[in-house]
């Protein structure tokens, strides 16, 4: 293997440790050392060991252990340097021990204690004193391991915009002296909004990963279910809690449907819904109907879930109610207006009643949407429905040149491509 092969090779699996495991390193830093921002430093300069050091010693046998491990020993020579470090070991070995504790032996009696390290972490990532966007950049470069390109995608923004934000949220945290705790709950409320968001986003990077090669990343996504049941155990009465868990559950049902053989994704009109996991449409319509008990009635996360059961009990794509998919996203866009609220409304409306009034509505907010992949892809779509073959082979390229799935490039590359009469090559 020559040197480049060997750099290339070290960069994609310091990659994928950090994508799968950078929650939990930087949560067992920042319990370690107490500072959420300096233990994001300490997990970015191990990374940068990584890269030095991999390609000529080798991927170790436990990279994520390997990272941490690295990382701590930059702690104590911080500690060192700062002439902390005599103070600190006895806490350090303390900490240990209560760790281990921790994941050995469940805490029981107290409904208030959350011993997870993870979910510590986004609720002080969703610290109120950080602006609402700032909040979701941090917790996505941190929780979910999303590089700076995958986060400006995600959450409409251009790069420097999500580095400058992740620097002055850091910073603020800092100076703030935030601790590393669950708040009480009194607190929690200021907060609930910005994690729900966050965990919902994790599961989106899970469910349509915004880059690589893999379309659908399942342990990504389950983890985010995880964090909202964890969510649940500490906000039993929250129904949007509920209605998030309802969502993640008919999404995570369609998993086994969601790529074909080469492991391309697959449109909702393309799937084998023999293949969805009837369980988790179980799991999800049990906490919808706990949702939509609460006398407040459904909310941004609630319309969501009442939208993928439609999806989720219809036998067929064609027979799927879209009409009252229509209306949800009319009640969804009331509350929450957003362009891709309209995108989506507009996909419901081409189903309910043709592809030329949704095609308008889809051209209302083309400007605003001009760098959204799905945008594109959708008004090719409609194009070729209503017989416009070139220009739906334009609108195909044109989502295809826009940054994201490597996957999902490969499918709008390959449906220019038929409708010109050509062929693509298989990957």
């Amino acid at each position: 293997m020559s040197d480049g092969d060997g750099d290339d090779h070290a960069r994609r699996a310091v990659e994928a440790v950090w994508r799968g495991e950078s929650a939990r390193i930087v949560s067992a830093l920042t319990r370690h050392t107490g500072d959420f921002s300096w233990a994001e430093d300490l997990a970015q300069e191990a990374l940068l060991e990584a890269l030095a050091g991999w390609p000529r010693a080798g991927i170790p046998d436990n990279p994520g252990a390997w990272l941490l491990s690295v990382a701590k020993r930059r702690a104590i020579d911080g500690w060192r340097r700062r002439e902390r470090l005599a103070a600190r070991e006895p806490l350090l070995g303390v900490e240990t021990i209560m760790a281990e504790k921790q994941d050995s032996v469940p805490e029981l009696g107290d409904p208030d204690r959350i011993d997870d390290d993870v979910l510590r972490l986004v609720f002080i990532a969703c610290h109120p004193i950080i602006p609402a966007q700032a909040r979701l950049a941090l917790t996505l470069r941190t929780v979910a391991g999303l590089t700076t390109e995958a986060i400006a995608r995600a959450l409409l923004m251009t790069v420097p915009t999500v580095q400058q934000r992740i620097v002055r949220a850091k910073r603020s945290l800092a100076d703030a002296h935030v601790p590393f705790e669950v708040p009480d709950r009194t607190e929690r409320p200021a907060r609930l909004a910005s994690v729900l968001q966050v965990i919902y986003l994790l599961f989106t990077e899970g469910y349509s990963a915004a880059g690589g090669d893999r379309p659908v990343r399942p342990d990504v996504a389950r983890e985010a279910v995880r964090l909202a049941r964890q969510l649940s155990a500490l906000m039993p009465s929250e129904p949007e809690v509920q209605a998030l868990i309802a969502l993640m559950e008919f999404q995570s049902s369609r998993f086994a449907a969601r790529v074909d053989r080469d492991g391309l994704p697959l449109t909702l009109g393309e799937q084998d819904r023999r293949r969805w996991d009837r369980s988790a449409i179980g799991r999800g319509r049990q906490a919808l109907e706990r949702a939509d008990a609460d006398a407040r009635g459904l909310g941004y996360y609630g319309l969501q879930a009442a939208i993928a059961e439609c999806h989720a009990i219809a036998p067929s794509f064609d027979d799927t109610d879209w009409e009252r998919i229509v209306l949800l996203y009319d009640a969804l866009e009331r509350l929450a207006p957003s362009a891709v609220v309209r995108l989506n409304r507009a996909v419901a409306v081409s189903m309910a009643r043709g592809p030329g009034e949704a095609l308008v509505e889809v051209d209302a907010v083309r400007a605003e949407l001009a760098q959204f992949r799905p945008l594109h892809a959708v008004r090719a779509e409609l194009l070729e429905r209503l017989g416009e073959s070139d220009a739906a082979a334009a609108a195909f390229l044109a989502a295809a040149d826009l940054p994201g799935n490597e996957a999902e490039e490969i499918v709008l590359r390959r449906r220019a491509a038929s409708l010109v009469g050509e062929s693509y090559p298989a990957p």
